[in-house]
């Protein structure tokens, strides 16, 4: 059949091609899946970042101030200006006031002695730029420590000018003026107040509590009569403070021989002496002071602070605290194998030779010679043999210890902490220590929802 072409066709099947850009996106759909899922079904652990920090226990009181002291009263009368400043320590025979029969004139205006000196400009600068710095919007009472410490610079400024002006008048001789020496050694006062002789055996709740409390001062060019009380004289620099006790407080204090003291005037801190005492029914803390008594010359009454507590170290929340029970074991238990330097201990198996299982310390007891290992590591009835001895150790006795779970690495590792005092929400534990917490740890916020080795999501 001329012209017929015959064609041999033949039909190949196509092979099938595996789409790897499919495959890879079903593996991270699923992965994705699964992660969301197990966050949305798993336990969440909340982190807390361990800092440093304190703990400040302190009580509030208003404290009696007893002091050695002696009222000085006019020798006649007349308008009285004064050459001492208050709070100034004078000299027997030193000029103290003077009396004239009229208002002395006193020149105001003599910007030469009322401006302050650079140095004194320059102390001021520091003052307010240190108050400025640490101000604290909870110690609002700082302000009126800076604006009396400002008003006592430049009253004195104003002091020292009528005092120079006052002395050219006495060196002149000037008519009817009179000039009045000290007595004797002292601390100079201008208020008095009626309590100058009272001692200790005196005290009555009344006067603790600051019943009816009077107290005048005399200014300049004001006018006295002959044996009105005008200043006063301290004549020791050891003085006592006296706070109203509850039998409560006293009888928690009552071992106190010292305690640190915070003045709320100034916020200054000293050291006292401390004894707790029963006077006329009443139950009293007196402190005992062997300086400063200088910068509260002018109170009667100070606004103080007892610090009976004040510990630093880590602060950690309590809900991050639980306890964990681990084995006691002899430290001499403890060996170093395997094919490395790691601290195991020896499973005695009933065989000559013991097997090797490296264990962590998760505390040692250096008084006691004992380590703390943690039972998970172990199978029940487990013995231990003591390195180059036949002597084992049953794995029985358990003992507690409190600490947190750290999550650094992801997952949660029991930490031991020891507490070193605590208030109504935190801990303050020991730093430093190596089975402890360091600053900036990142453990879990409630511990008793954790395990060992929990990871974190």
């Amino acid at each position: 059949m001329a012209g017929k072409e015959l064609t041999n066709i033949k039909v190949y099947h196509k092979k099938g091609h595996i789409n790897i850009g499919i495959i890879i996106f079903g593996v991270i759909f699923v992965y994705l899946f699964v992660t969301v899922l197990m966050y949305l079904t798993n336990k969440h652990i909340t982190a807390y970042e361990v800092r440093e920090g304190s703990i400040l226990k302190d009580n509030s009181y208003t404290g009696f101030i007893l002091r050695e002291e002696e009222v000085i009263k006019a020798e006649s009368g007349g308008y009285i200006n004064f050459f001492a400043t208050e709070g100034s320590k004078v000299g027997a025979k030193s000029r103290i006031y003077s009396l004239s029969d009229k208002k002395l004139d006193f020149n105001s205006d003599n910007s030469e002695t009322q401006e302050l000196t650079a140095e004194e400009q320059a102390s001021m600068l520091v003052r307010t730029q240190a108050f400025c710095e640490d101000f604290d919007d909870q110690k609002f009472s700082d302000v009126y420590s800076m604006k009396d410490t400002i008003t006592d610079v430049l009253d004195g400024k104003s002091s020292q000018s009528r005092k120079i002006q006052l002395d050219a008048m006495a060196s002149e001789g000037q008519n009817g003026l009179q000039v009045f020496n000290a007595s004797g050694d002292g601390i100079i006062a201008y208020s008095t107040d009626g309590y100058e002789n009272i001692t200790l055996s005196d005290l009555t709740e009344d006067i603790l509590n600051k019943k009816g409390y009077e107290s005048s001062s005399v200014k300049d060019n004001t006018q006295v009569k002959k044996g009105d009380a005008i200043y006063k004289l301290i004549q020791d620099n050891k003085w006592n403070i006296v706070i109203l006790l509850s039998d409560e407080s006293a009888k928690d204090m009552s071992e106190m021989t010292s305690v640190k003291v915070r003045f709320s005037k100034d916020n200054e801190t000293a050291v006292a002496g401390f004894s707790v005492q029963k006077i006329n029914g009443m139950n009293v803390g007196v402190l005992s002071f062997s300086n400063s008594m200088v910068r509260y010359v002018q109170e009667r009454y100070l606004d103080l602070e007892l610090i009976l507590q004040d510990v630093s170290g880590l602060k950690i929340p309590k809900s991050a605290v639980t306890e964990k029970d681990f084995y006691l074991v002899p430290q001499d238990y403890l060996t170093q194998g395997g094919n490395s330097n790691n601290t195991g201990v020896l499973i005695d198996n009933g065989d000559k030779n013991a097997e090797f299982q490296s264990v962590e310390v998760y505390y040692r007891d250096e008084e006691n010679g004992t380590v703390y290992l943690d039972p998970n590591d172990f199978k029940k009835n487990t013995s231990l043999r003591k390195p180059d001895s036949t002597e084992t150790y049953p794995l029985e006795k358990t003992m507690s210890l409190k600490g947190v779970y750290n999550i650094n690495k992801g997952y949660a590792v029991f930490k031991q902490i020891h507490i070193l005092c605590e208030s109504d929400e935190y801990y303050i534990v020991e730093a430093g220590s190596n089975y402890g917490l360091a600053n900036y740890d990142h453990i879990a916020l409630v511990g008793k929802d954790v395990h060992e080795n929990d990871v974190v999501y």
